[in-house]
């Protein structure tokens, strides 16, 4: 082989390469959906809890920017796991117009409830544009209590003996965690919702000592094989997904989301979580 073939080989193999790579990431990755388990161990359990499970979905994004059907399909692959409590950590939407909202309920004719509970709250995307439109958030707030799932904001209720704090958006226009915390007791067993995972790095737990549920990063969505994602919408860039051991006692878990701001994803595929409940 002569260097002009060797080199135009090797140029129409880098195209080729090329194409099918942004073909995968645009067409397949996207769509194929993870369901990541863990166990989670939480102190001061009921006996009655342990071995149940608890669904996270997370940045759903119901819009104009993807196929919101495979939602809708994965709302249905996830109901066939039958989870005893379901939280959705926030970004329901992406809000261009009132015709999300259409959307939003389409989508959640089909959503995922917990036999025992199904709680949520808010992203900054679900506060409009720029994060200040409270219409919209409360539009997003009545369609999904619709469906029986209930939003906390700045707020901490008990199913079973399970006590739920939910913090809202750090970047929209309620962000009190101060509120959300102010009636945490160390003895007694629960896990937390807050969309953005900065929040862990703000003085404001209270003594919080246990399990924290966020998204908000969608794992970077593009991620070089062995190394960081690029892209993070955080100021922590050690929070990109999975589970993060904090300090005080506290365990970060950040959802990879299940839909996309844009139809792209490399190495960083659509995520459910279910978690198993055990004693600490």
């Amino acid at each position: 082989m002569n260097r002009k073939t060797f080199l135009q080989k090797s140029f129409y193999s880098a195209v080729g390469l090329s194409v099918a790579t942004g073909f995968y990431s645009w067409q397949i990755e996207p769509f194929w959906l993870e369901f990541v388990k863990l166990k989670m161990p939480i102190k001061k359990l009921p006996a009655h809890l342990v071995g149940k499970t608890v669904m996270q979905i997370s940045d759903i994004h119901v819009g104009n920017k993807f196929d919101y059907n495979y939602l809708i399909e994965s709302f249905q692959k996830a109901q066939a796991y039958n989870p005893d409590f379901v939280v959705y950590t926030g970004d329901f939407i992406d809000y261009e117009d009132q015709h999300q909202f259409l959307q939003l309920k389409e989508v959640f004719q089909y959503a995922v409830k917990g036999t025992l509970g199904t709680l949520g709250v808010l992203g900054n995307h679900d506060y409009g544009k720029d994060w200040v439109e409270e219409d919209v958030a409360n539009s997003v707030i009545s369609i999904l209590e619709q469906q029986q799932i209930k939003l906390l904001r700045n707020e901490e209720v008990a199913i079973q003996g399970l006590h739920f704090i939910g913090i809202d958006d750090y970047w929209g226009l309620h962000f009190n965690p101060k509120k959300a915390t102010k009636k945490f007791n160390k003895d007694l067993p629960y896990i937390a919702l807050c969309h953005n995972p900065d929040v862990c790095d703000l003085e404001v737990w209270n003594g919080y000592n246990s399990w924290i549920l966020s998204g908000h990063t969608h794992g970077g969505q593009v991620k070089p094989p062995f190394l960081k994602p690029p892209i993070l919408p955080v100021k922590n860039k050690r929070y990109s997904s999975g589970k993060i051991d904090l300090d005080n006692g506290r365990t970060l878990y950040i959802n990879r989301a299940l839909g996309c701001l844009h139809q792209v994803r490399f190495n960083v595929r659509p995520e459910i979580t279910i978690f198993e409940l055990e004693n600490a």
